[in-house]
Parts: C-alpha cells; sequence; structure tokens
C-alpha cells in the first residue's frame, strides 16, 4: 500500500480552485471542499469575526486531513496554512489551537497555487471580496506556505482540464 499523499490546491480566490477540485474528483481522486466556504454557511463570515472564521476553518481543514484516505492521493482546496495566513493578514496573534493544526497537519509538496484572473474572478454569496482584496490574500498564501516549508507551483491559466492535467502530471501520476 501507498503512503498517502495530501495535496494541496491555494491560491487566489475566484482563481479557479473548486473548479480545479471538482475535476480532480472526477479524475476518480478523493477531494475536499473548501473550509472556509463551509464556515461562511455556518453563519460566520470573514468581515465580521476573522478569528471565528480563521479558527473554525482550520478546524474544519484540520478534520479534512484525518478524513483523507490512508492511501492513495487526496485533493485539498485550501488548507490549514490558508487560515493561519489570513490571521496573520488581519494581525491578529495566532492562537494555540490554530498554531497545534498547523503542526498537525503536514501536507505533502508541492502545493500548488492559483493566481490572480481578473477574466475569472466574480463574487458570490461566499464570496464578497472584491479582486484587490483577492489579491492581497494571494500574495499573503504566496509567502505562507514558503515560510511553513513548503514548494509552491503556479498553476497556468488555461481550462479547467488542462490545469488538471497540469496537476497529475506534475505529481507523477
Amino acid at each position: 500500500m501507498s503512503p498517502p499523499r495530501r495535496i494541496v490546491i491555494s491560491g487566489c480566490s475566484g482563481g479557479g480552485k473548486s473548479t480545479l477540485i471538482a475535476a480532480l474528483a472526477k479524475h476518480g481522486y478523493q477531494t475536499f471542499e473548501e473550509p472556509g466556504r463551509r464556515v461562511v454557511r455556518e453563519g460566520i463570515h470573514p468581515t465580521k469575526d476573522i478569528l471565528g472564521f480563521a479558527t473554525r476553518a482550520a478546524e474544519l481543514a484540520a478534520k479534512d486531513f484525518d478524513s483523507a484516505s490512508s492511501s492513495g492521493v487526496s485533493f485539498f482546496d485550501r488548507s490549514v496554512i490558508d487560515a493561519a495566513a489570513a490571521l496573520k493578514r488581519s494581525s491578529i496573534p495566532l492562537p494555540e489551537t490554530v498554531r497545534t493544526l498547523v503542526a498537525l497537519c503536514p501536507y505533502d509538496s508541492p502545493v500548488f497555487l492559483m493566481p490572480p484572473w481578473r477574466e475569472i474572478y466574480e463574487t458570490d454569496a461566499e464570496r464578497q471580496h472584491d479582486l484587490s482584496d483577492a489579491i492581497a490574500e494571494y500574495d499573503d498564501l504566496c509567502r505562507a506556505y514558503p515560510a511553513h516549508g513548503y514548494e509552491t507551483i503556479l498553476l497556468p491559466k488555461t481550462t479547467v482540464e488542462a490545469r488538471a492535467d497540469f496537476v497529475l502530471r506534475s505529481l507523477g501520476l
């Protein structure tokens, strides 16, 4: 049995992460929905309670991490690192809970980062911030993942299937 591989797709909000995750699921891989979207559906919004939002997102990301298959490849739409980066961006000290979850969830490198892509960016009920906020978030994530020891690979701006193929080829799958 091969060891599990836990691969994160992160980067700019509205860059196509969730769409890519759905494409990878169609290829038969285990995937996990973005924790932040689930937290917003629970009624905790980052503009009203960033500490509560990020802490809950980290908890859900850690639960997903623990739920991943014990073999094979699993893909995650964001991770506990994203939650920690959101707090840092807000100048909020990292709570011990989130710090512990970051340490307990060692994802595999590389982490794939979605760049800002103005042409496909849109807001919705769960993503209400504008593109400039999304770009600031992306810039923070470009620093956060390497700071936590992860190699990052920038995803090309191309079709969803071409992105999925790029990810799979990059991982030797």
